[in-house]
């Protein structure tokens, strides 16, 4: 069911409820298909019986109707993939998260400069040690098969952590026999520890060639809890459908929660880089 929360201007809404309310901002009757959903919406007061909007919606819509930034977040760990997101408008920046199993996103209102630790916050980033410098930088290349092979050997694991283990070393073996030594054992390490793999990307209007164009940049990261933050270097990021098989080169590179921050700090246009300067600067 969709809801609001007066005391912080929050919204719980499903993609049919947002569509409902797309169709009724154009004018349009939604589909019967939707009938549903805008009887919910009308039973909790954000839609009347003629199919008037409530002004609680207003700077919501506005901004969804009329993005300057796009940014999803896509985090898969043990539950999932869960989607969570955030909109930049000319005028207001809408924050979305989802929940593991749930239907609905609570979408809320945030202040422009809180946009990079909101991102943060949506990928559990945390502040964590820096390595000393000079320290090397450490990489693991291997493929997409023997990536999916290892997580198939670990949803059967075996009966300790050790076998576990195991388990997913000889499959890593069995799927790409040049990764051996201490490349092997570490790399089994990560995907055993591996909490969560992230994706940021970000849109918006901008212009290459001299032309009109949609501008796209994205960021991908395991979170192996213990042993920290790996960016994917490849399969390099915007993946493209159809894009990656099992023969895609894999590549993790060593980092820390300051580098990270960086990282997603630089997927965000400046405003030079927007079509129109209008609206919050991110």
């Amino acid at each position: 069911m969709p809801s609001y929360d007066s005391s912080r201007a929050r919204f719980r809404l499903a993609d049919r409820h947002i569509a409902v309310l797309a169709h009724l901002l154009d004018g349009q009757t939604p589909p019967d298909e939707l009938w549903e959903s805008l009887t919910e919406l009308r039973r909790i007061g954000l839609v009347g019986e003629e199919g008037e909007l409530s002004p609680l919606l207003g700077e919501l819509l506005g901004t969804l109707a009329d993005p300057v930034v796009m940014i999803q977040v896509e985090i898969t760990g043990a539950h999932g993939p869960v989607n969570h997101g955030v909109v930049v408008g000319r005028d207001a920046v809408i924050s979305h998260d989802g929940w593991p199993g749930e239907e609905e996103s609570e979408y809320v209102s945030i202040e422009p400069n809180t946009l990079v630790w909101e991102l943060a916050r949506k990928v559990n980033l945390h502040r964590g040690e820096k390595p000393e410098d000079g320290a090397p930088e450490v990489r693991f290349a291997t493929t997409m098969a023997a990536l999916d092979a290892a997580f198939v050997a670990l949803e059967e694991p075996g009966p300790d952590d050790r076998a576990t283990r195991d388990l997913v070393r000889q499959a890593l073996t069995a799927a790409d026999p040049g990764l051996e030594g201490q490349a092997l054992e570490d790399f089994r390490d990560l995907v055993v520890s591996l909490n969560a793999t992230w994706r940021i990307t970000t849109t918006w209007d901008g212009e290459h060639d001299g032309e009109r164009a949609a501008m796209v940049r994205a960021l991908a990261v395991w979170d192996c809890g213990p042993l920290g933050h790996w960016i994917r270097e490849q399969p390099e990021e915007p993946i493209t459908p159809g894009q990656v098989g099992p023969d895609s080169a894999l590549v993790l590179a060593s980092s820390h929660a300051a580098e990270v921050w960086r990282k997603i700090t630089d997927l965000l246009p400046d405003r030079e880089e927007l079509l129109s300067e209008e609206g919050p600067t991110p």
